[in-house]
């Protein structure tokens, strides 16, 4: 697979019951930070033996280079300046494979809404954002991976219409 570039195509910043969804801008990286620290903490909650406490997946060095790169949208929602939720995604394209269709693809990495303002649909309206951008820029499916424990998260990509697509399996030795 490879990623594409995508600029040009991003979905209009959407305001609702006081927040506002958009593309997130190199100003957002602290609020991002603090939801990636959350993220972190879930992980590592769920499994232990694999993610490291108190840590995140980018450094606010990584997380520039993210915000910037158009073949990696990075989406957040902003509530009078706070952000208050993301939502990374990667665009990828299969095209001339020996054995699948062409497609593009909208792989959604992390979906977070703080714990502090949870229950207000962010989520929905974050989720919602990522699939109207998805099929702004011709995407066949959204694709996703949740980590078994995460119930919550689970129930809530179901309730938006996700269906499971393939099941990763493991033994710790």
């Amino acid at each position: 697979m490879m990623t594409e570039k995508t600029s040009g195509h991003d979905c209009k910043p959407v305001a609702e019951s006081g927040w506002t969804i958009r593309r997130a801008e190199r100003r957002d990286i602290g609020g991002l930070m603090a939801l990636l620290y959350q993220v972190g903490g879930v992980h590592h909650d769920l499994r232990p033996d694999l993610f490291k406490g108190g840590t995140t997946k980018y450094d606010e060095e990584e997380l520039a280079t993210v915000v910037a790169d158009d073949s990696k949208p990075v989406f957040v929602c902003d509530e009078g300046g706070r952000i208050v939720g993301h939502a990374f995604c990667q665009v990828s394209q299969v095209q001339g494979h020996r054995l699948l269709e062409d497609m593009k693809t909208l792989y959604v990495d992390d979906i977070c809404v703080d714990e502090a303002v949870r229950g207000r649909r962010m989520g929905r309206a974050l989720y919602n954002y990522v699939r109207e951008y998805a099929r702004t820029i011709g995407c066949h499916n959204i694709t996703l991976n949740v980590w078994a424990g995460n119930d919550a998260a689970l129930a809530f990509y179901r309730s938006m219409g996700m269906q499971v697509q393939k099941t990763g399996m493991e033994e710790v030795l």
